[in-house]
């Protein structure tokens, strides 16, 4: 009876599906990141060519993770993909000094984005592993963060590669689900 009522209790509680955009420049580690999230070998990763989807169980949360590709001549696609987004997750190659300011005007652009008002904004400060990677603190700071009011944000260093930091950074994405649910 003990499993009975347990399957019983779930399936009265179904889990909410929700609808993640993983967007930044090319060789950003978009990729890395999801096929890291689905528990996906990352050792063999090319660059996206359009879209990849992956659909991720946490924090009873069923989240449909859209990975649009970043290079320049795909940008002006990332529109197409903003509607009924929960949470705009931005990757960020932090070992990429060069790309600081690009990266830094594409994330402005889609604060700017009316269809992405108010939508949770998690910065992934990625290739922490590398000794060049600028600390997450610093990206924030040039990336002006401390002046962004409309929208709960956060900036998690991570590694794709090492998976250091994912997690903390998806816990993150999952209890700000439940507040803009509710």
């Amino acid at each position: 009876m003990g499993l009975l009522s347990i399957l019983r209790r779930l399936k009265q509680a179904p889990e909410q599906e929700v609808r993640l955009l993983l967007l930044g420049l090319d060789n950003a580690g978009k990729t890395t990141l999801l096929k890291q999230l689905a528990a996906e070998d990352v050792s063999h990763i090319t660059p996206t060519q359009g879209f990849n989807i992956k659909s991720v169980q946490s924090s009873g949360f069923k989240l449909n993770v859209w990975d649009i590709g970043g290079q320049r001549k795909i940008r002006p696609y990332w529109r197409n993909y903003f509607e009924n987004t929960d949470v705009l997750i931005y990757v960020i190659d932090s070992s990429d000094r060069k790309r600081l300011e690009e990266t830094s005007l594409e994330l402005a652009e889609l604060l700017e984005e009316e269809k992405l008002a108010a939508v949770p904004l998690l910065i992934f400060a990625n290739k922490q592993d590398l000794m060049t990677a600028t600390p997450a603190s610093e990206l924030a700071e040039s990336l002006n963060l401390h002046t962004i009011r409309d929208r709960m944000w956060q900036v998690q260093a991570c590694s794709g590669v090492t998976a250091e930091g994912v997690q903390d950074g998806m816990t993150w994405v999952c209890r700000n689900i439940r507040f803009r649910k509710k």
